[in-house]
């Protein structure tokens, strides 16, 4: 920074005790802005935006290719100062303060705060997420110029959750069937077979996960049911993809003699720090499996793979209300304490705008891709 500009600084309110945001919330946020003398200011604003982007390189003999690729979610910017003769998109909201008022583009030593709200889209976009070589996103960036300087920039990244419901994705509720039959060769004689059935396809996290098994075994020797909960994480780049995977957890049932059929049930309760499914991203998959195999000594284990969706732990979030005064962020009045969502217009008073005047809509995402080639894709 510079000596008149001290200090550039996003904050934002949180809604709850985690600090996350889902569908629809709003963020009621200010910039602050400390200067040590009086300075002209060219334009002041704030951005909120939602992005994916994947990077890695390959090696291919002595060449190494770079693989890159990204999608854009959203972007909105309001302005609380722009230069009079700004000639961008005029549809960027310029903010006004309490009164009204535009702010001034000359500010005087001392601290400054700008109150600003923007809103989540309705529709579905991707949980936060981070990964080896891909991320997804949210973020909020303040931006500073003056005439003859460089351009300063701040910003704070929030954690955004999405949060379907099991109710309106009838894939999720679906139930899943498997059967494998397999027989033993060299040190294992005979057959064995599972007949595997789970009741739906979402679970949420610390949900229970019950696994129906009727397994025979006609070989010569014990088995052993054993399940297990693995992710996957894939990347997409200019017709490539990257894949890693992780166990999660295991678990291990009760042997099964030999020449003798058993029905099995198995509760596995899903892991609550376990991070959500995430199938509405082009470049970044997060996917989980449910696998379920037979230990069987001296021979290759028969499997069957379910798909499963891992979604957010409901809860009840803990929503702060907008502030009742420009107090309420911890400082004196300055601007408009209720700052509109989605850069529309602020109220002014008397002709306040209303609580309906939205903004446009986004594109409508799909969550989750249907069931019926789900198994087929990514194995």
């Amino acid at each position: 920074m510079s000596n008149t500009v001290k200090r550039l600084e996003v904050t934002y309110s949180p809604v709850n005790e985690s600090n996350t945001f889902t569908n629809g919330d709003i963020i009621y946020g200010q910039v602050t802005l400390e200067v040590a003398k009086e300075c002209k200011i060219e334009s002041l604003s704030i951005k909120f935006k939602g992005k994916a982007d994947v990077l890695w390189s390959e090696r291919h003999g002595k060449t190494t290719v770079v693989y890159h690729s990204k999608d854009k979610y959203f972007s909105v910017k309001q302005y609380f100062i722009r230069n009079k003769n700004y000639e961008g998109d005029e549809e960027r909201t310029l903010i006004t303060n309490q009164t009204g008022e535009t702010y001034s583009n000359v500010v005087a030593p001392g601290v400054h705060v700008y109150p600003f709200s923007f809103q989540f889209p309705v529709q579905n976009i991707p949980s936060t997420f981070k990964g080896s070589v891909g991320k997804i996103i949210y973020l909020l960036e303040a931006s500073l110029s003056r005439s003859m300087r460089i351009s300063k920039k701040e910003s704070v990244k929030v954690t955004f959750v999405a949060r379907p419901d099991l109710n309106i994705v009838p894939e999720l509720m679906a139930p899943q069937h498997e059967s494998k039959d397999k027989k033993m060769k060299v040190f294992t004689s005979g057959t064995v077979a599972m007949d595997v059935d789970i009741e739906k396809t979402g679970f949420f996290q610390g949900e229970g996960l019950k696994v129906l098994a009727s397994i025979q075994n006609n070989s010569s020797r014990e088995i052993k049911p054993k399940y297990c909960i693995y992710r996957k994480h894939s990347f997409f780049a200019q017709g490539k993809r990257r894949v890693n995977t992780e166990d999660l957890l295991k678990e291990v049932g009760d042997p099964i003699p030999p020449s003798s059929k058993e029905n099995v049930t198995r509760v596995i309760t899903i892991p609550r720090d376990v991070e959500p499914s995430i199938h509405n991203c082009s470049i970044i998959k997060v996917e989980h499996r449910l696998r379920v195999y037979l230990d069987v000594k001296y021979a290759s284990d028969p499997e069957i793979k379910f798909p499963i969706v891992i979604l957010l732990a409901p809860e009840v979030p803990a929503m702060a209300p907008p502030p009742a005064a420009a107090s309420g962020y911890g400082f004196e009045p300055f601007g408009n304490p209720h700052p509109p969502a989605w850069g529309m217009a602020p109220p002014q008073p008397p002709t306040a705008a209303q609580a309906s005047d939205l903004p446009p809509p986004y594109a409508a995402y799909e969550m989750y891709p249907s069931l019926n080639n789900f198994g087929q894709k990514h194995q």
